[in-house]
């Protein structure tokens, strides 16, 4: 029951993610939407592109780096799995000695130990990365509460300000009809005058001045309120735009760590930071009570020192990470899945990394699209792209 409600977890949750990456790239500020003759709003443009190529260029480099260690391991797992029937005969003969004195010295802690021994294993095996991994985590975490809460932020500015340029759209409706109405009034006056002076022959002079001195400060107001109107406006898209463009680089942001912490979690085997802190206390504890009853025996030491030799003349990259995982060398079943973790790994690692590589090839496109469009802003343009380049020198 566990399993499948993890499943369904996260399948909603890479669903969700893949949403907000459709959003992102749908939603994002297009050219049509930039006055590309205003200067502001033109440069504007230009540094989000390069700011959206700046952050995409900087996940890639620490993804490429995690991705290289990962293969790299899963290349040591197939030279193994590649050796001679005879050299793999011997690696497991020597795999299963150390198994042995292993599982020898394990029997004094039996009733002692506060985690699953499969667990505990895991955490060994990343003794190194733990600490480094909840600070990850932390960092992580707190980010994305900031970023959910500029993108709330965001949302409410954006909705104000459209709800704003809807009250002010109906204002500048209702002027042009108080303008007909205020010249339907005004006919209506001057015929009436025109009738009194007819059929009365009365003095009306005093009524056309009064009817023209009200009719042009009625035209007056007017006219102020609705070029007010139009003025505000015209500010109140400017600020939706701009709202559009940091909505589309928080969501791009918000897409990067939600994967990232996806990743961690997988890695690490928590749902967060805290829980892996539990972990770490609980592994260290665990291993010094271990540390106490452990003998060592001289026979696991020389055994363990003739693995190392032997995996160095087949030329394993990380020999000695096989230390602390022998029963994968003789149990193809242990050895499936470490590989089945490391290519789960791999696969959220090539989705961050194709991810990226959209959002840089359309930033590059979308900025190389505007020099050959709008050659007059070209040298503009590219003076902004070197200062970006050389920012990063």
């Amino acid at each position: 029951m566990g399993f499948w409600k993890k499943l369904f977890s996260r399948k909603k949750k890479e669903e969700y993610i893949e949403e907000i990456e459709e959003s992102a790239e749908s939603e994002a500020l297009h050219r049509d939407q930039v006055d590309l003759k205003d200067q502001s709003q033109r440069q504007r443009y230009v540094k989000s592109c390069l700011e959206q190529l700046a952050d995409a260029e900087s996940e890639m480099e620490t993804l490429r780096r995690e991705y290289g260690a990962v293969t790299s391991y899963l290349t040591d797992m197939e030279e193994i799995e590649a050796l001679p029937p005879a050299e793999r005969k011997e690696l497991s003969a020597i795999a299963d000695k150390i198994t042995a004195y292993e599982r020898e010295k394990h029997l004094y802690e039996d009733g002692k130990t506060r985690m699953p021994e499969a667990q505990f294993r895991q955490l060994e095996r990343m003794e190194e990365e733990i600490a480094e991994g909840i600070k990850k985590l932390t960092e992580a975490e707190e980010y994305q509460e900031k970023i959910r809460q500029d993108m709330r932020r965001l949302s409410a500015e954006k909705h104000a300000y459209q709800y704003r340029k809807h009250d002010l759209s109906n204002v500048m409706v209702n002027m042009r009809g108080m303008m007909i109405i205020t010249s339907f009034a005004f006919v209506t006056c001057m015929a009436i005058l025109l009738l009194l002076q007819a059929l009365l022959e009365m003095d009306i002079g005093i009524g056309y001045i009064l009817t023209a001195a009200a009719t042009a400060f009625a035209v007056f107001l007017i006219y102020m309120k609705y070029t007010e109107s139009a003025k505000e406006k015209r500010q109140v898209e400017r600020a939706i735009n701009r709202l559009i463009l940091l909505q589309n680089r928080v969501k791009i942001r918000y897409v990067n760590n939600t994967n990232l912490l996806d990743y961690l979690y997988v890695k690490y085997s928590a749902q967060s930071a805290e829980e892996l802190s539990g972990l770490w206390e609980a592994y260290q504890t665990e291993k010094e009570e271990r540390q106490k009853v452990k003998e060592l025996h001289a026979e696991l030491d020389f055994h363990r020192g003739e693995l190392l030799r032997f995996l160095r003349r087949f030329q394993i990259k990380d020999p000695e990470i096989w230390l602390r995982q022998t029963e994968a060398i003789t149990n193809p079943k242990e050895m499936v899945e470490i590989r089945h973790g490391l290519i789960l790994r791999r696969q959220k690692l090539r989705r961050q990394m194709e991810y990226n590589e959209r959002i840089a090839e359309s930033a590059q496109g979308e900025i190389k699209s505007l020099v050959e469009e709008f050659p007059a802003y070209a040298p503009e343009i590219m003076e902004m792209v070197s200062q970006y380049e050389n920012r990063g020198d």
